[in-house]
């Protein structure tokens, strides 16, 4: 294996985690914008009020992406599997 390719792998893996990562914490991030945007027009300060928001759009965030998660992944390691006799022969 040359240096070249060990950057390249884990170029890629850096990539699909970043793409997994995505859905649910954008959907995180914006539930949890939204709800400090409200407590604070409103002067609530709940600590707890954005917890159960939160946790139900992740969730319902890992159901909606959740099969095409796990279709990227399965495809990342056939790739990386398939990769493998060419990467020993390089080195």
């Amino acid at each position: 294996m040359t240096d070249v390719q060990i950057i390249q792998i884990g170029l890629q893996a850096m990539t699909i985690a970043a793409k997994l990562c995505a859905p649910i914490l954008l959907t995180a991030l914006l539930i949890g914008f939204a709800i400090s945007l409200f407590q604070s027009v409103t002067q609530i300060q709940e600590a707890t009020l954005s917890f159960v928001p939160k946790a139900l759009g992740v969730g319902i965030a890992l159901l909606l992406s959740g099969n095409w998660m796990l279709h990227e992944m399965i495809t990342f390691t056939t790739q990386l599997f398939e990769k493998i006799p060419t990467l020993l022969a390089a080195g």
